[in-house]
């Protein structure tokens, strides 16, 4: 089984058996499991959901089911640098469009996407929980606060150095 992976890692049904039998001792393990699937390939490939599934006795719609309910996980590899946009209100007041285009414009890709070049995956989020630094946005789950347009091509600068 070969798949591309963000982090050139070939899942195999090995791992992938491993990690669901080390977690699958206790009912309603499926979010431990997929967490430790995402954290050793980067992503939950939809590829091996099936072999989760079976190994775990439930079906596979459910799987999916916690996979797209929880943004959390991913179906698709992460560019190098991911980078939040909070909508929050107080983001949304302050000016979150005109910083959602100015990274469209620094890195080549819009929300919700990820870079040709798989430096930049751009994240729409609902709330950072940094109202009073608004408008907000996370590098790498660094905070910049107070964000201008103006400030975007400096800090996509400072993620390639």
């Amino acid at each position: 089984m070969v798949l591309e992976t963000g982090t050139n890692k070939a899942p195999a049904y090995s791992v992938i058996d491993a990690i669901v039998f080390k977690h699958n001792v206790l009912p309603g393990s499926v979010i431990p499991v997929l967490q430790e699937i995402q954290e050793t390939y980067g992503y939950v490939p939809p590829a091996v959901i099936p072999r989760i599934a079976e190994n775990m006795g439930i079906s596979i719609s459910e799987i999916y089911g916690v996979v797209t309910f929880y943004s959390q996980f991913k179906l698709k590899p992460t560019g190098k640098n991911v980078i939040k946009v909070c909508h929050g209100t107080a983001c949304h007041l302050k000016g979150a469009d005109r910083i959602a285009s100015a990274l469209a414009q620094a890195t080549g890709t819009r929300e919700g996407e990820t870079s040709d070049d798989n430096k930049y995956t751009i994240e729409k989020v609902a709330c950072l929980g940094c109202c009073s630094m608004a408008p907000c946005i996370t590098c790498n789950d660094e905070i910049h606060g107070g964000v201008k347009p103006d400030d975007i091509n400096k800090i996509v600068k400072s993620l390639q150095d």
